[in-house]
Formats: C-alpha cells, sequence, structure tokens
C-alpha cells in the first residue's frame, strides 16, 4: 500500500504532501484527520521565515480569535491512526502525543510537526522546511527541539518557493496566504 497524498490548495497555487503513514502513523493520521474534517480550509500561513521554514495549521487565523501561532484542534477531538487501525483521543486543550520514532531529517520540503518546546505539545500546527534543518530532529542533540517529520512535498515545489518569498527575518508575510482547501488525491 502506498503513502496517501493531498492536494494543498492555496491562494498562492497548488501543491501536493505524501504523508507517511508507512513510518509515522500516528502523525500522519493526526494530519489527514484534520484535512479530512475541513479543519485546514480557510486557515492561514502565520510564520514564514525565507531559508528556514513555512508554518500553518493555527485555528486563530482563521477565525481571529486568540494570538496567531498559539491554537490547535478541538479539544477531546479523535482521528483514526491508519497504522494500526485504532481511534485516538486528542488531549483536553488539543493535542497529540510526540511520535518520536522514525529517524527522518528535516530536510527540505519536508513537512515536520511544530510544538511549543515542550514534550507532546504539537496538535495541528506544522511547518514546511525549505532547507536542511537538522537542528530540528528529535535525534539530533545539539538543541532540545524535537520536530518529528511525517510527509513531504511532492509536488509543487515552486509554490513553497513563491510563499517562502512572501515571509520575512521575524516571520511575517508581506501578503496573507491562505489554505483553501486539502483534498486527497
Amino acid at each position: 500500500m502506498s503513502n496517501p497524498k493531498f492536494t494543498c490548495k492555496t491562494s498562492e497555487g497548488d501543491f501536493v504532501v505524501e504523508l507517511y503513514v508507512d513510518k509515522m502513523p500516528y502523525t500522519a493520521s493526526n494530519w489527514i484527520g484534520l484535512a479530512k474534517d475541513g479543519f485546514y480550509n480557510g486557515i492561514k500561513f502565520h510564520r514564514v521565515i525565507p531559508a528556514f521554514m513555512l508554518q500553518f495549521g493555527c485555528p486563530y487565523t482563521k477565525n481571529g480569535q486568540g494570538r496567531p501561532g498559539t491554537g490547535g484542534p478541538i479539544p477531546n477531538s479523535t482521528f483514526k491512526n491508519l497504522g494500526d487501525g485504532k481511534e485516538y483521543k486528542r488531549a483536553s486543550d488539543g493535542r497529540v502525543q510526540d511520535e518520536l520514532t522514525a529517524k527522518l531529517s528535516n530536510e527540505p520540503m519536508t513537512l515536520s510537526m511544530a510544538n511549543t518546546g515542550r514534550p507532546n505539545s504539537g496538535g495541528s500546527q506544522f511547518f514546511i522546511n525549505t532547507k536542511h534543518n537538522s537542528f530540528l530532529d528529535f535525534f539530533d542533540d545539539r538543541t532540545a527541539s524535537a520536530h518529528p517529520v511525517f510527509g513531504k512535498v511532492v509536488d509543487g515545489e515552486g509554490v513553497i518557493k513563491k510563499i517562502e518569498a512572501l515571509g520575512s527575518r521575524n516571520g511575517q508575510l508581506s501578503k496573507e496566504v491562505t489554505m483553501i482547501s486539502i483534498t486527497e488525491c
């Protein structure tokens, strides 16, 4: 069975991601569940730093409530792990457990789970690496960062570069970029 792919339609164009259900089933399934539920539709990229990454997935960018970068999934919501077939429940604040298993590096165009820096603090936010950020690997002991890779952009790298060019050193974008929809290929 091949890994699922999804088309991400943004206000700047489309790109396709492959989710590593074979290597990171829990984290990939969390993202897939949110995408299939329409959670990401209408959410804006809220932090883009050229030669680093594009961050996305905070619901506060859609509804204007709260500070962008601090929101997550609906508390106690569930998703099906496509690896083991079991249903898992997110925490009372929407967080999910860290999946620190497959040693996949934060290479260019990979999708990685964003978190607060504390264990088990990820939820819906993720980032797309635009350079090799090995210092973010959970198995790299140069920093305490632990950001597991769970997918990769497999088509539309030009769109990622276009969005990256709208960013700044402080992460603010010169133009709003919205995720219109995410659909399975």
